[in-house]
């Protein structure tokens, strides 16, 4: 009799653990068979809308032909030359932007945070550097520089950086006082309260931070690149918009789309492993 009394709380709670991942399952092929619907009805009503003459495919292309324009490029290249090369110049014009921008925004951000008298001479600069529009500096860059990476990896760098470390100031300045007393209490010195106490704290902020700011890099290498480059994403799309070639701006546009798709992949799994100890997320149905 015990050890039925037993059993039975144990296989309730079993039964509702496979009831719950059941329903998690139906919401997501639910959310899946949505999607695709979305997808299937806008691509489809496009193409139906040009072969009825609903839409002028000069101005607002063709699915059909923005896919032939792909396999077009994929096979016989680009008019400025291989399409793995251009996507190749953009990403690491990107990559090399986001990376010194996200670095430099969270030392700032964290050195900031934890000096008031810093935050309170700097603070000014920082609000009249952030208020200049970031794109129009490309062609400063483009001048200086010149029409080679330098330029859009600089570009990219001040779109990545003030996102950065606005997140990266506020996270430092979000962590918990009683925490920090208590390892001062304890005698930890500033570094190692910063290390073990602010720095995990302003973690999630930086992460969440990361998301936003690659896109922002993607732009600012496409922007570069659309201002003055040999090659490159951006390059390509102005090359198919000085020729008229809208099938050939939204061919490029999709394998942008691709790479920033791509990128926060790789984003949310590096997210996932830095903050392993944050609970799972529940879901209410």
């Amino acid at each position: 009799m015990a050890e039925t009394a037993t059993a039975a709380p144990a296989l309730a709670a079993g039964t509702r653990q496979e009831s719950l991942a059941s329903r998690q399952r139906r919401r997501w092929r639910l959310i899946i068979a949505l999607r695709l619907a979305v997808l299937i009805v806008t691509i489809g009503g496009w193409e139906l809308g040009v072969r009825a003459g609903w839409l002028d495919p000069f101005f607002f292309g063709q699915p059909s032909g923005i896919v032939d324009k792909l396999i077009d490029w994929i096979q016989n290249g680009t008019a400025i030359g291989p399409l793995w090369k251009q996507v190749w110049v953009t990403i690491y014009e990107a990559g090399a932007g986001f990376l010194i921008g996200a670095v430099m925004g969270v030392l700032c951000g964290i050195v900031l945070g934890r000096n008031q008298l810093l935050a309170d001479v700097f603070s000014i600069y920082i609000k009249i550097a952030n208020s200049i529009p970031r794109v129009v500096l490309g062609s400063i860059f483009i001048v200086a520089l010149g029409l080679g990476s330098p330029s859009k990896i600089a570009l990219a760098v001040v779109m990545v950086f003030f996102v950065v470390f606005a997140n990266a100031f506020q996270g430092v300045r979000e962590a918990d006082k009683n925490l920090i007393a208590n390892a001062r209490i304890l005698g930890a010195s500033n570094w190692q309260v910063t290390r073990a106490v602010v720095l995990p704290s302003a973690l999630s902020w930086i992460l969440a931070s990361l998301h936003v700011s690659f896109g922002f890099a993607l732009i600012g290498a496409i922007v570069g690149e659309f201002l003055g480059a040999r090659e490159g994403m951006g390059l390509l799309i102005a090359t198919a918009q000085g020729s008229f070639d809208s099938n050939g701006v939204f061919a490029a546009m999709i394998v942008i789309a691709v790479v920033a798709l791509i990128a926060e992949w790789i984003l949310m799994l590096i997210e996932d492993r830095l903050l392993t100890w944050r609970p799972e997320a529940s879901h209410n149905d």
